[in-house]
């Protein structure tokens, strides 16, 4: 069989975007001598091709039973529905006419065309507390603003806009919206056009707007995670977006002293003039490696330091003029604290002489004012600090417990 007097074709558009609706028809046309009888149509959609109707209605959803064909007629099969896929993707439509005999299906005319996904004219951005390129702390109250503009040249009717939470740090009992449905403890949103004006209908070139409120979880530094992000997935009339919102590392340092210990054989409050104290500044880092971190600290004017340290080798220096004392310890891993068997590079002791005989003292007792340590989160390129309470004469201990043998410390072990 070389022709078959038949006509066959797909009226298709040749582009589309994702997510939009669709109306195609099927057109067919007989220049056969005689009737042609039990006529099937059968139709194989591509992925991402969802049907809604058809008229005539079908059997099914991909096949249906046309009139008989006379010569010189024809009829047209139209179908609805929605089609999803990536930008640059070829769908491929493909249609089958023929006849059924003794329960065959017998081809007689093959149809196919394609349609290629465009980009979508929906543009996504987001900002976070008032940025784009936010940087969160856990505990944070994070204000979400999603906007969502038409690029394309026609209107934009009736969308949704879908949001999905992922990670461990959302903490989803705090989620608040407006306009949006999302249940309590749920990690997702939904807007629905019904509620938002400007999902029901935007113009080309015209923006809009929808936000939410959430906590960044707080108590998690005992986590395993390293280098964790808030993510946020973000779906609407065929765009799909995923942000990443970058966590900064929990810094933080402690400070202690005592009256005597077996490091410096310090002797505390006694009748003679100078007293001698053992300082200890512990720190504690959680997910993310951190470079040229240092802790501060000023003294009193009746208190200095003697020199003495472990570990011996410890960055410590003092600036009489200023009277601040600073530790300089470079890089720090994630997770180290200063319980950590590697070595003392999390905890450093020093040793103070107070003067109790020098009559400029103001500083209502205090041994050593506030600490600060400071650091730059390499994940995150922040820089990231915390502060702890200044060490009183009336709040030293009498020693460490449980003792910490000085070799150990010198050695690291």
């Amino acid at each position: 069989i070389q022709f078959v007097p038949l006509t066959f074709e797909f009226d298709l558009p040749a582009k589309a975007e994702p997510g939009d609706d669709l109306e195609f028809s099927l057109n067919y046309f007989s220049n056969m001598q005689g009737v042609l009888e039990n006529l099937r149509v059968r139709v194989f959609y591509p992925d991402g091709f969802r049907f809604f109707t058809a008229s005539p209605k079908p059997l099914g959803e991909s096949e249906w039973k046309p009139q008989p064909l006379s010569p010189a007629d024809g009829g047209r099969i139209t179908i609805k529905g929605n089609i999803e896929g990536q930008e640059g993707d070829k769908k491929m439509f493909r249609a089958q006419l023929g006849v059924v005999k003794d329960d065959t299906f017998i081809a007689l005319k093959d149809a196919a065309q394609g349609i290629e996904m465009t980009q979508p004219s929906l543009y996504i951005s987001q900002m976070i507390n008032g940025s784009q390129n936010y940087v969160a702390d856990v505990g944070d109250m994070l204000h979400y603003e999603v906007f969502f503009k038409n690029i394309g040249k026609k209107p934009i009717e009736k969308r949704f806009l879908l949001l999905n939470l992922e990670g461990d740090f959302y903490d989803l009992n705090t989620l608040r919206t407006l306009d949006g449905d999302a249940g309590k403890g749920d990690n997702s949103i939904i807007w629905d056009w019904k509620n938002v004006s400007d999902l029901r209908y935007l113009d080309p070139d015209e923006e809009g707007r929808v936000e939410f409120w959430i906590k960044a979880k707080d108590g998690l530094a005992g986590r395993k995670i390293k280098n964790p992000v808030l993510v946020d997935k973000i779906t609407a009339g065929g765009s799909q977006k995923t942000f990443e919102t970058r966590i900064n590392s929990s810094l933080g340092v402690t400070q202690s002293a005592y009256f005597h210990d077996i490091q410096f054989n310090s002797s505390g409050v006694t009748s003679a003039s100078i007293n001698t104290f053992t300082v200890l500044w512990e720190i504690e880092n959680s997910w993310n490696d951190l470079t040229n971190v240092k802790v501060r600290a000023t003294l009193p004017e009746n208190v200095r330091p003697t020199g003495h340290t472990v570990p011996v080798d410890a960055k410590f220096t003092f600036d009489p003029s200023s009277r601040q004392i600073v530790w300089s310890i470079g890089d720090i891993a994630a997770f180290m604290t200063s319980q950590d068997a590697e070595g003392s590079s999390s905890a450093l002791w020093f040793q103070v002489e107070l003067d109790a005989n020098n009559a400029s003292t103001t500083s209502s007792g205090i041994l050593v004012n506030e600490a600060e340590i400071s650091g730059q989160d390499t994940f995150t390129g922040e820089d990231v600090s915390e502060k702890t309470k200044a060490i009183a004469v009336s709040s030293v201990v009498v020693s460490p417990q449980p003792f910490k043998e000085a070799s150990e410390l010198e050695t690291g072990q």
